[in-house]
């Protein structure tokens, strides 16, 4: 393109010097011979245009192809290991708009909050999982109790389970801090998986829990 430049300078120039050599007794270039010769140019110029647009095109046609590739083999992954999780670790998972819901079977002793080793391995997955496909998403840990204490030790004791869950995910899992919080609904009756079970001792150990929310708006 800039070699197209510099010939059609050239020839404007040269176009210059022979008409102000036509005083002298030159022989004069004539009109049409120079619109045609411009003419030319310009089609040559513009086809040259064109096809450097259409070799831009071709290139993202292929970055966008790759890009799309990319991302299903990602959704495979994905898809992949959810499946492995919901058969490993007996977890159910739930899809809503723009997030992922996890019920696991991450329980907690009669008024304890301390996590134990049976549910790190399962706490270790979803760690993977959230690194590998949504590193940019915020993670909510959920807090659950039985019925029995007050609403507001339910409640205290709720966030206690959800942010022993949670540290153990920023600690042990790499989660980003920033990213990831505790809430605690404690016995909240539309959040109770049995309402007419409770301890102390085994019973109600159904909602003695945490659940994990990874929303996943714009990741």
């Amino acid at each position: 393109m800039l070699r197209k430049l510099e010939t059609t300078k050239s020839l404007l120039l040269g176009t210059t010097v022979v008409l102000m050599g036509a005083f002298s007794g030159c022989s004069l270039v004539k009109k049409d011979e120079l619109d045609g010769q411009l003419a030319t140019m310009r089609a040559e110029m513009e086809a040259e245009r064109r096809a450097e647009i259409a070799e831009g095109d071709r290139r993202l046609a292929e970055e966008l192809n790759g890009q799309m590739d990319g991302l299903a083999a990602r959704m495979d992954g994905l898809e992949e290991d959810l499946a492995a999780m919901a058969s490993d670790f007996d977890a159910r998972i739930e899809e809503f708009a723009m997030a992922l819901r996890f019920d696991v079977p991450i329980y907690f002793g009669f008024d304890e909050d301390e996590v134990t080793a049976e549910y790190m391995g399962f706490l270790d997955r979803f760690a993977e999982v959230v690194n590998r496909y949504y590193p940019s998403s915020t993670v909510t840990v959920e807090g659950f109790t039985d019925r029995v204490g007050t609403v507001e030790y339910n409640k205290a004791l709720g966030e206690r389970r959800a942010k022993s869950v949670m540290e153990y995910l920023v600690s042990r899992g790499g989660l980003s801090a920033e990213r990831i919080r505790a809430v605690s609904y404690g016995e909240a009756a539309d959040r109770l998986v049995s309402a007419d079970r409770h301890g102390p001792g085994p019973d109600g150990w159904e909602n003695r829990r945490v659940a994990l929310v990874i929303d996943h708006n714009g990741a």
